[in-house]
């Protein structure tokens, strides 16, 4: 958590790159506008931040990824993908120099907008399509196809970026055995079980994000990383009601087996109808259909304008004794699906000493049809979640999930989403309740908290400080209003992996809490020995949650371990006092 800043405005790499100012940010870096001083042009400049604190085995993973990337959109020729034009190396970090593309990210549209109108998005999944097309021919995949890596340039143009992770056929693989990488929504089943992906699973993410595009939303996004790839795997997306004729063509290549998804010719072809307004016809093919009770259709008026809105779709479908409808999955309907269970609960097999990973669990199908009683429901979901965790905890791929594992338990009638909260901590105190020797600072940002008396502001990149002795004990305020993780547990976590590097990192304390009513937050304590600017053992705390506007603060502590007892206290008061901006 603190280190000096090393980049800015105005550095100037490899002689001829000067930096202008910050254009994006992400968990693994930053991107900078820059002038490219010999060519007399506009570039953009992305910068791997996280090779700042990893050990020298690691950096080396992240150079040969870089270098990776590089590659992989060298070896496309489309203008769909923006261009590398140069790698360089400074302050023992990889840099990628690309096209500058002057425009917002999807991601960046849609949440300025609140959502793409839907000719404009198969336009935009048009143009994406055919640049995947092209890199699947060069044999590239993506893999990490999502709202923030498509570029809308302000001339109409529509680019893909961000090859970082893609997979190059023939090539030695760089991603660790198990590591699983990418934003979790966005990543197709087959991925997220374990599978090889092809380049049907950048199709798959293709129709998730241009889900998120139309309704605003991501369609598997859950409150934890475990629910999410619960749900992709096992979920069907709630039907996308503002999609107007794109609405076939996302649910088609939202299908869960990537047998089942239309081939990249048969999706442009999808894609152009929509684009033109019509609904396109040979997307009905691959739209799956759900089985619901003939009494829910028929019980109202609205479930027989439903039923008969339904048209072809709806017929019989006479199993185990019951007359049944059939319907788009994830179209709207007022009954429950009938999703399969298992008979008889399964038992979870243990281990064999010794045994290097825990056994895949494969839940046994029933063909009965007839709606599953709620702990019905509970022990699929178990067996479903232990799957899932045993594939991908065998691989070493997921660092929160057991975490999260045990605080979920009710979220099939949440909707997916988890409802365990962590304790409540920091009762705000009134503006009359200043204890002496501190005072309200109104910071230029516009938030305000409680200083001690002496302690002064510095800024340093994007983080603000409040110390008395340039750093030594010192009160950190971050600020990132979009936030790279789906909550703070799991932004500490990846920060976490990042401190572990340093051989004497001890975690202390870290967990899900409850702050100003915000269920999304956590705090985090943690020891370690800084042998830089303050030598010595120092101890820290961080409380990280979300606003209602989706901003994240990060509200740090931090001091040398003699002095711990009273930051501790300090870090207390400063919370009860802390008020965002507009408080």
């Amino acid at each position: 958590m603190e280190h000096s800043q090393s980049t800015g405005a105005g550095l100037l790499l490899a002689g001829r790159y000067r930096l202008g100012e910050c254009i994006g940010r992400g968990g693994m870096g930053k991107v900078w506008r820059a002038h490219d001083e010999v060519l007399h042009r506009v570039v953009a400049v992305k910068e791997l931040t996280a090779g700042r604190f990893v050990a020298e085995a690691d950096r080396l993973v992240l150079h040969a990824r870089t270098q990776k990337e590089a590659r992989a959109a060298a070896r496309i020729t489309h203008p769909g993908v923006v261009t590398v034009h140069d790698v360089l190396e400074h302050d023992s970090r990889p840099w990628i120099v690309m096209q500058y593309v002057d425009g917002p990210s999807l991601a960046d549209a849609a949440k300025e907008t609140g959502a793409i109108e839907p000719r404009e998005a198969a336009r935009v999944g048009l143009h994406v399509l055919g640049a995947l097309r092209a890199a699947h021919a060069a044999g590239v995949l993506h893999r990490d196809v999502k709202p923030g890596n498509v570029l809308l340039a302000r001339d109409g143009r529509v680019l893909i970026t961000d090859f970082g992770i893609a997979a190059i056929e023939g090539d030695s693989t760089i991603t660790r055995t198990g590591e699983i990488v990418g934003s979790i929504d966005y990543l197709a089943p087959e991925r997220v079980r374990g599978g090889d992906p092809g380049p049907a699973s950048d199709l798959w993410s293709l129709g998730a994000t241009l889900y998120t595009a139309v309704e605003g939303t991501s369609p598997f996004r859950r409150t934890s990383p475990i629910s999410t790839m619960q749900a992709v795997v096992t979920e069907e997306p709630p039907y996308p009601e503002k999609a107007g004729p794109l609405a076939p063509v996302i649910v088609a290549l939202l299908r869960k087996e990537p047998e089942h998804r239309p081939r990249a010719d048969e999706a442009e072809r999808m894609l152009l109808d929509a684009m033109e307004g019509r609904t396109p016809q040979t997307a009905q093919a691959y739209v799956p259909t759900q089985r619901v009770a003939r009494d829910d259709l028929t019980s109202g008026a609205g479930d027989a304008a439903d039923s008969t809105a339904a048209g072809s779709a709806v017929g019989t479908a006479g199993t185990a004794g019951t007359d049944a409808a059939a319907r788009p999955a994830g179209a709207p309907r007022t009954s429950t699906a009938q999703w399969p269970h298992p008979a008889d609960e399964p038992q979870t097999p243990q281990p064999s000493q010794g045994s290097q990973s825990p056994p895949t669990l494969v839940p046994s199908a029933s063909t009965s049809t007839s709606a599953p009683s709620s702990s019905g429901r509970g022990r699929w979901r178990t067996v479903v979640l232990a799957a899932l965790l045993a594939g991908l905890v065998a691989g070493g791929a997921v660092f929160a999930a057991m975490h999260y594992a045990g605080g979920d338990r009710d979220g099939d009638r949440n909707g997916g989403r988890a409802t365990a909260t962590g304790p409540s901590i920091a009762t705000p105190a009134t503006e009359n309740d200043i204890p002496a020797g501190w005072h309200r600072v109104h910071d230029p940002a516009g938030f305000s908290l409680l200083v001690p008396d002496g302690w002064k502001r510095q800024k340093e990149g994007d983080q603000i400080d409040y110390t008395p002795d340039n750093g030594n004990h010192r009160i950190r305020i971050s600020i990132d209003r979009s936030p790279d993780f789906e909550n703070p547990y799991m932004h500490a976590l990846d920060l976490e992996r990042v401190l572990q590097k340093r051989m004497d990192y001890t975690r202390v304390k870290l967990g899900q809490v409850t702050y100003r009513d915000q269920v999304r937050s956590c705090q985090w304590e943690f020891t370690w020995t800084e042998r830089k600017d303050f030598p010595g053992p120092r101890h820290a705390i961080d409380l990280m949650y979300y606003e209602d506007d989706g901003t994240e603060y990060a509200l740090y502590m931090s001091s040398p371990q003699s002095s711990w007892e009273t930051t501790r206290e300090q870090f207390d008061i400063m919370l009860q006092h802390w008020r965002p901006p507009g408080d």
